[in-house]
């Protein structure tokens, strides 16, 4: 997952006869009482609830903050001392804005009804733009009377650590303070352990009636269908005094940025509205969630838990849009080459060629109390680069790329022989350096997640099935590339490596009693021969042989597996199989988008087919058409949509990416730079779709608008623009 920490909501366990939670655990007590709303701009982003407050209801990791320290924990509206009545809470398409529509309710003084409800429509449109949260309070009085009431914006903060908002608790902290700084300004401040001063200036203009440390008011007369407008700034680390930018020149400066995102990227338009709203819904978070960095954008993780760089999370991101917006990709290599590790640091599970897992910036980062400011505690983060990196030059021919990423790809491919194969026998391997780091170290990271059929963890050093996989990819991959550094013995060599890899791993990964591969070999060399979605990633990396890369296939297509909303990463019926947990029985879009690229691979549209129905379906239901970081794993019943996991990040960067990877597995998208090329092999579109046009689709300097048309089980192509040379064409294999 994305997730550091394994822990998401890795199951607490017992021990003795106590509870202990698991490091990093993130405690789930109660329902939020308001559902919640996310707005983000590069480093910063903001949980806000239905009513547009901070911290006014329970359950929430309600907040504004920036590079992983909370800025704002309280921002609350009332009328009269009495919070207003919700009419509605809606994002922008593009997720630029959050609008909630509020109203007054009946309000009472010394007991006589001064305002009755529904007299008063109030409008707060929030928005992020470098650092600073922007609100705008709009106030209406429909009513036939003049309206005579306060309004009042309490405001506070704690300058917590992500990780405590996550609920780790510390023994010590730094001293926050308040304090006014003029009639219009406050400033929150903050010292912390770490010697860093963090301070939040709010700004009102215009200046309010009343003004404290904690709290503003204005006192408002309105005549009847009189309107006024109040304006609201808290800005991260700002100078005392500072003053942002006005509120409209910065959301239109934020929506012209937002435009020139996009522009670059294929566009897609389907015959089906809801697949639309999808898709739309899945480019905005997309683009939400990149951030500018200065080896360019990155896709973070996911919100709340989540928004930072991850290593996996960014790799296989960006493989996911590398058809649609290659520059994702370029992006995503040159940050992780930059940060690649030069060293050996135990705490950061840190060798020298190793791809960051997550980095941090807050202050238990900087103090170590966690050990994530750079951590390096994940196995498949390196193949995955050179995967990627294979990849994204294959897709587009970048050759000055391509030089400027050859020496990691080198660091990395040394990593993978070297301190990732620890005993030497092929296989990369993993095990946390300390007991502070991760127990797990592939995606799925929780501490249960890696098991024997008997129900017991796997000990030692443990060599993860989908891992082997990469590794392979990436091989080939890298051989290719060396080829294109005219170093031909290193192009030979790398694959000769990776056919030796295929054979030992089918000799030593295969269960012939359960059918599939193992999820995973323990630090005995034991098969964990666990029925699990990791075999259906094996099928993505190509490594699998084909008559058993077919029997995977249909046991993932089988009740115990497929739910008729997707794949579940633990099959019905194992050990420790629990549909409702985080790794062992859930279901995750990236790994079934993934798993559909497998399939795809060996000519099982079929099965992409029903993959591809079962998510559509499911982000059909869900709030904003939004498919979230995983879901639980029940069996579909008709008339009931799927089961929401409690604790979900919703936007994450991989799921939302999945519906362009189920597109391309459906189509059989490939790309042949060097030929100029663009084929769809044995493509089919599910029964939902009759046709897609793609617009803008690129390869190197030229690019095509086409449109698809199903026809039964066949599909035809129907090219409506060309710019430059370039050709597309449909490949029927069997």
């Amino acid at each position: 997952m994305p997730s550091e920490a394994a822990a998401k909501l890795s199951p607490i366990h017992a021990v003795d006869s106590g509870i202990v939670e698991s490091p990093f655990y993130i405690p789930m007590t109660g329902p939020a009482a308001r559902p919640r709303r996310a707005l983000k701009h590069n480093d910063t982003f903001v949980v806000l609830d239905s009513h547009g407050d901070i911290g006014a209801s329970a359950g929430g990791p309600d907040g504004l903050f920036n590079a992983d320290t909370r800025y704002l924990a309280r921002l609350e509206l009332t009328l009269d001392d009495v919070q207003p009545l919700l009419l509605g809470s809606n994002l922008r398409d593009d997720n630029s804005t959050l609008t909630v529509d509020l109203t007054n309710p009946d309000i009472y003084q010394n007991n006589r009804l001064v305002l009755a409800k529904d007299m008063l429509h109030i409008v707060r449109t929030f928005f992020l733009w470098h650092g600073t949260a922007y609100q705008r309070i709009g106030v209406q009085n429909h009513g036939e009377a003049p309206a005579s009431f306060d309004l009042t914006l309490k405001f506070d903060n704690d300058f917590a650590d992500l990780f405590e908002v996550r609920g780790s608790k510390r023994a010590h902290r730094g001293v926050a303070t308040s304090r006014l700084v003029g009639p219009s300004d406050a400033a929150l401040e903050y010292t912390g352990l770490d010697h860093t001063p963090r301070s939040t200036m709010v700004h009102f203009d215009p200046k309010p009636t009343r003004l404290s440390a904690n709290m503003a008011t204005y006192h408002l007369e309105l005549a009847p269908q009189e309107s006024t407008s109040l304006f609201v700034a808290a800005t991260c680390n700002a100078a005392v005094g500072h003053r942002p930018p006005p509120f409209f020149r910065s959301l239109l400066a934020l929506r012209r940025e937002m435009r020139n995102f996009s522009r670059g990227a294929t566009s897609i338009e389907t015959s089906n509205d809801i697949f639309n709203e999808v898709l739309c819904q899945s480019m905005a978070d997309l683009n939400m969630l990149m951030t500018d960095t200065p080896q360019g954008r990155y896709p973070y993780a996911g919100i709340p838990w989540y928004s930072t760089t991850f290593g996996r999370d960014g790799l296989i991101t960006a493989l996911q849009m590398l058809w649609i917006d290659p520059r994702v990709a370029r992006g995503v290599l040159k940050r992780l080459a930059a940060f690649q590790a030069k060293s050996v640091d135990p705490l950061s599970d840190a060798e020298p060629g190793k791809i960051l897992h997550e980095m941090r910036g807050g202050e238990m980062a900087a103090l170590r109390e966690v050990p994530f400011a750079q951590y390096y505690g994940s196995v498949d983060s390196t193949p995955l680069f050179v995967l990627l990196a294979g990849l994204y030059i294959e897709r587009t021919g970048d050759d000055a790329t391509l030089a400027e990423l050859w020496p990691a790809i080198e660091a990395g491919l040394a990593w993978i022989d070297g301190p990732g194969d620890p005993d030497r026998d092929g296989f990369v391997e993993y095990q946390r350096a300390t007991d502070e780091g991760l127990q797990n170290q592939g995606w799925k990271d929780s501490y249960d997640a890696i098991f024997h059929a008997d129900g017991q963890l796997a000990k030692g050093n443990i060599a993860l099935a989908e891992v082997q996989g990469y590794v392979y990819a990436a091989k080939l991959l890298a051989s290719r590339l060396a080829m294109r550094m005219n170093q031909h013995d290193r192009a030979r060599r790398l694959e000769a490596e990776a056919q030796a890899l295929q054979d030992k791993f089918e000799q030593a990964f295969w269960c012939e009693e359960i059918g599939t591969y193992a999820i995973a070999l323990d630090g005995n060399k034991l098969p964990c021969a666990v029925r699990t979605s990791n075999a259906g990633q094996v099928l993505f990396t190509g490594i699998a042989r084909e008559d058993r890369a077919r029997l995977v296939a249909a046991d993932l297509m089988r009740p115990h597996f497929f739910t008729g909303w997707g794949i579940r990463t633990v099959a019905r019926g194992e050990p420790r199989y629990n549909p409702m947990s985080y790794h062992d029985g859930s279901i995750w879009p990236h790994d079934n988008a993934l798993i559909a690229l497998g399939l795809a691979r060996y000519g099982l549209k079929h099965s992409v087919e029903a993959v591809f129905k079962g998510l559509f379906d499911t982000a059909a239901y869900m709030d904003l058409r939004r498919l979230p970081e995983l879901f639980c794993g029940f069996q579909r019943e008709k008339r009931r949509g799927p089961t929401l996991y409690p604790v979900a990040c919703a936007p994450q960067a991989w799921a939302s990416a999945t519906p362009f990877t189920l597109l391309e597995a459906a189509l059989g998208i490939e790309f042949d730079a060097a030929r100029g090329e663009i084929r769809f092999r044995n493509p089919r579109l599910p029964a939902f779709l009759n046709e897609v046009i793609l617009r803008d689709l690129r390869l190197g300097d030229s690019s095509v608008d086409l449109r698809l048309r199903k026809h039964h089980d066949d599909v035809s192509l129907e090219i409506l623009r060309t710019r430059g040379k370039i050709q597309v064409s449909i490949v029927l294999t069997h």
